[in-house]
């Protein structure tokens, strides 16, 4: 997860949108034991993490990379047994990109969640997302990729206390971002 920081709340489209889904996203993977990993692009010039991400207790690791792999390489090189990454976060067309490619050519299958990632510019947004998908990267929804991971109604968290049901139940915000990512003009 690339974490979404308080520098860029006025220029990343649909910020506040991309923080919800993003926490919809951490919610279920701690719901889950999916084990998170959150990084700061530069946070001493940056900021850090936004506080409504909830993201309190993960530790954030600080980078200048512009991909998240070069930072992460022990934690990934001890998970022999990771298949996929599910990757969220802003500036798509630069740290979520070349993410997702650094995690490609480690063999990985990675998973972008689309209404959870933007940028300053939706043309650098949207050929980025392209470009992954090209790449052979998977572009999916907040909700599509819960119910993935879940696989079954049955789930023991998909309907006791806080549930993953509860989770999707609930909204997501509407920023338009789809409709873009389709090449439909937003209303």
């Amino acid at each position: 997860m690339a974490a979404a920081r308080e520098k860029f709340r006025p220029s990343i489209a649909y910020f506040p949108q991309i923080v919800s889904v993003a926490a919809r996203m951490l919610k279920v993977a701690r719901l889950l034991d999916v084990p998170v990993l959150l990084t700061e692009q530069y946070p001493e010039g940056l900021g850090r993490t936004v506080p409504e991400l909830g993201a309190e207790g993960i530790r954030p690791v600080s980078k200048t990379c512009f991909s998240m792999v070069p930072s992460l390489r022990k934690e990934l090189d001890g998970r022999a047994q990771l298949r996929s990454v599910l990757l969220c976060g802003i500036e798509t067309q630069v740290c979520i990109l070349n993410t997702a490619l650094d995690l490609l050519d480690r063999g990985l299958q990675v998973h972008v969640v689309v209404d959870a990632c933007s940028s300053r510019s939706q043309v650098d947004r949207l050929v980025a997302l392209g470009r992954m998908r090209q790449s052979g990267a998977f572009l999916s929804t907040s909700e599509s990729l819960i119910l993935q991971l879940v696989r079954d109604a049955a789930h023991p968290q998909f309907k006791e206390g806080f549930s993953i049901q509860k989770i999707i139940k609930e909204p997501v915000p509407d920023s338009g971002l789809l409709g873009l990512f389709h090449g439909q003009n937003p209303s």
